[in-house]
Order: structure tokens, then sequence, then C-alpha cells
């Protein structure tokens, strides 16, 4: 995939990784319902925040990267069809590690 865009400065291109639903009873959720995953892979990176002084300092996230962020972060794009996501470092909440995936949300007692 050929990405025509390049994130300024610690401002991340990525892309929401639809969950696999599987539903019981028959019971069709329609996507307007659905809630947007908070998961996505990192696609495009930005050469750092630059400080006061003038120094750059490099982003944490590399492409590739798979990334929790919250809820309402970022700025929804969409580019040759394709929906994306541009957020600043400090709107992502994690990197999963590799054979990692978020908790459920479990009900409060």
């Amino acid at each position: 995939m050929a990405m025509n865009i390049r994130p300024l400065y610690d401002r991340i291109v990525v892309k929401r990784i639809e969950e696999t639903e599987t539903v019981k009873g028959g019971i069709i959720i329609p996507d307007t319902a659905k809630e947007k995953p908070q998961e996505a892979e990192v696609v495009a990176v930005g050469k750092g925040r630059r400080l006061e002084d003038g120094k750059l300092i490099a982003l944490e996230v590399q492409v590739g990267d798979r990334i929790l962020f919250g809820k309402y972060a970022g700025n929804e794009i969409k580019i040759d069809g394709e929906e994306y996501l541009i957020l600043r470092e400090d709107e992502i909440l994690g990197v999963l590690e590799s054979g990692s995936a978020p908790a459920k949300k479990s009900k409060a007692s």
C-alpha cells in the first residue's frame, strides 16, 4: 500500500484494526451501532517533536506497531477510499507487544 501522506512533527497516521465479532443467537448489530475499535496499526510517523531550543525528540512508535488510543482521540481522514486516523503521540495510550491483545471490558461488581 502506498501512502500519500507524510505526517508532520509528532503526528502519527494509523489504520484501525477491526475486531472479528461472532454474534450469538442470530442478533446482528448494524455497523452504525457498533463502537469503533480503539486499536490500530501505525502506517506513517512524523519526524518527532521539536522543543523550544530546536532539538528534535524522536517518536517512540514506529511503522507497524499496534497501538491503543483513547475513544475520542485524533482526526479521521479518508485517503484513496481508506479510512485513517491522525493522532499526536501523546494521544497514544500504549503499544501492544507481539502476542498480546487488549483486555475485554468486564462488568463492575
